[in-house]
């Protein structure tokens, strides 16, 4: 359900943190540096790897709420991933302390998505009512697996965890504020 929308992730999840949207969006999380004159090595973690390659400011941090701003120098594509250097960070020991920070942009940069397909923030805090109408309770959490996301729900029940596909999730309204799913057999046991 939020195919296209993998520009937000956190070590393969996103948690919600109080009732207001994130300040950041992650695009890639620093995995090391370099060599020698001040690059890390970067996981790509969006849908648009294309930012990249005109990234000028990246916003780092280690979660999606506070980051501080790096001119980048620059940046190169290297196998998966990309060669960022940045502004004041000369060598290999400059950098080290960027490890595991996510690369982010400012939310109001993030790529419109195509009709039908959300970003994860934009799903946390949803109240999850199935087709009978019975209340689950909220989602809390969005799990990003190699199958399938999933939707961590929080409830009366306990956590419930929803595969985000099209026999569980029948319908997104963000304006009032709720999923509608239909539980298949198995998925409560």
């Amino acid at each position: 359900m939020i195919s296209g929308a993998s520009e937000w992730t956190g070590e393969g999840s996103v948690r919600a943190s109080g009732t207001a949207g994130p300040r950041f969006i992650a695009i890639g999380r620093i995995l090391r540096p370099h060599g020698v004159r001040g690059e890390v090595l970067v996981e790509v973690i969006t849908d648009f790897p294309e930012r990249f390659d005109v990234l000028e400011v990246a916003y780092l941090g280690y979660d999606n709420w506070h980051a501080v701003p790096y001119r980048v120098r620059t940046r190169r594509r290297h196998r998966a991933g990309v060669l960022l250097s940045f502004a004041g960070h000369p060598d290999r020991t400059s950098v080290e302390v960027l490890r595991d920070m996510f690369v982010q942009i400012p939310i109001e940069e993030a790529q419109p998505l195509p009709e039908g397909s959300y970003y994860a923030h934009e799903l946390m805090g949803l109240d999850v009512i199935t087709t009978e109408g019975e209340e689950l309770g909220r989602i809390s959490d969005v799990l990003f697996t190699a199958a399938n996301d999933v939707y961590v729900v929080q409830g009366t029940r306990g956590e419930i965890l929803l595969p985000a596909i099209h026999q569980v999730i029948k319908e997104i309204d963000l304006a009032a504020g709720r999923m509608i799913v239909e539980l298949i057999p198995g998925l409560l046991e």
